[in-house]
């Protein structure tokens, strides 16, 4: 095989598809990046048998072939090459020169023969939405999924279609973020659990550009965005997701209208007394006119008042100052209403059309007088 390519090119292919190579795996093979000139283009492949990762880099064959080459060696060598053009030469026994300018570097590979392609999966059901969208309804609900396995199902996020609505929902036992978004056409109704390690990773490669689309297909067991010459599949989680309908409510004792950016610095500030580990809840009291928020810790305390419009009862409540924050800070309205029952029970943050919905549990505290 030998083949020439741009430094930026190959560059931003490799960086691509790097995310699906695995940190730790047994088997060698799925440390590699493979780059397959068998075709009329220079693909790049990367597959942790989870999730694959195929781009296209532009370039010239001049001679057919594929290597599979460690990623992390392949990927700080283009880093660090001049940026000129890049000449990638193997020969039957595997040996690659990689050549830029005066530099030249030999590494062997593995034979392609040996590697994961992914799998073969019929594009027929899809949706199609903008990549902008699909950046930010992922940053907007990534936050609250589980960090850890004790529930696989918590750990990605549900991707509901109901004609031309598309709901997005994450849990992690503590909070649930949602968010709906209204596609250009209809598509057949449909749930599936999309892992989180996917979402984050495609967030990451996604140009966020409104004029650019991405093509989700779906099939029994794996999920596929398409888009910019490249394909992400990933295996989806199997398992029915939480009824989430249940856990949420429209009753409410309290409203409150606030200034988004008013409270989330004032809850930001009040986190600067936290030590991190350190679980102190910040409790709100919730009266005419009025919303004050305290912190007490081991470091010191902190006590701040802000303006709200309120409809109903006063309430005392607390928090956990990280939840309200992640929740805040993905909100792009510049007021939001706030929904509360009693100090046991979840508050709503939610929009009128309820393109949002952050539900987040209160946690116990105990006064101070």
């Amino acid at each position: 095989m030998k083949l020439i390519c741009s430094k930026s090119n190959l560059l931003n292919g490799v960086n691509i598809v790097a995310k699906a190579v695995p940190n730790k795996t047994t088997m060698s093979i799925l440390e590699c990046i493979l780059i397959d000139a068998t075709g009329s283009e220079i693909k790049l492949l990367a597959n942790d048998m989870e999730l694959g990762i195929e781009t296209v880099v532009e370039g010239e064959i001049l001679e057919k072939g594929q290597i599979a080459l460690d990623a992390k060696i392949f990927l700080d060598i283009v880093r660090k090459l001049p940026d000129n053009d890049i000449t990638i030469v193997t020969d039957s026994s595997l040996k690659t020169n990689i050549t830029c300018e005066k530099a030249k570097f030999t590494i062997i590979g593995k034979s392609g023969d040996d590697f994961s392609y992914l799998p073969s999966i019929e594009r027929i059901d899809s949706i199609v939405l903008s990549q902008f969208t699909l950046k930010e309804v992922i940053r907007q609900t990534i936050f609250s999924i589980a960090d850890n396995d004790n529930n696989k199902l918590m750990t990605g996020e549900l991707f509901e279609i109901d004609g031309d609505i598309l709901k997005v929902v994450s849990l992690d036992g503590h909070r649930i973020s949602i968010r709906k978004i209204i596609l250009k056409n209809h598509y057949p109704s449909r749930k599936v659990v999309v892992p989180g390690k996917t979402l984050n990773e495609i967030s990451k490669i996604l140009s966020g550009d409104m004029d650019k689309d991405v093509s989700i297909f779906f099939t029994g067991k794996h999920i596929v965005f398409e888009f910019d010459k490249t394909v992400v599949v990933s295996r989806l989680i199997e398992g029915e997701y939480f009824k989430i309908d249940q856990m949420l409510s429209s009753d409410y004792e309290t409203k409150v209208t606030v200034n988004k950016k008013e409270l989330l610095e004032c809850i930001d500030r009040a986190t600067l007394l936290v030590k991190e580990g350190d679980k102190k809840p910040i409790i709100i009291s919730i009266s005419d006119g009025n919303m004050e928020l305290k912190i007490n810790s081991t470091v010191g305390s902190m006590d701040e008042e802000i303006d709200i419009i309120k409809q109903g009862k006063d309430i005392m409540i607390g928090f956990n100052p990280k939840f309200m924050i992640d929740a805040l800070k993905v909100i792009e309205d510049e007021e939001i209403d706030i929904y509360l029952v009693n100090p046991k029970a979840p508050c709503f943050i939610r929009d009128i059309k309820e393109k949002y919905i952050y539900l987040i549990l209160p946690v116990n505290f105990t006064t101070v007088a």
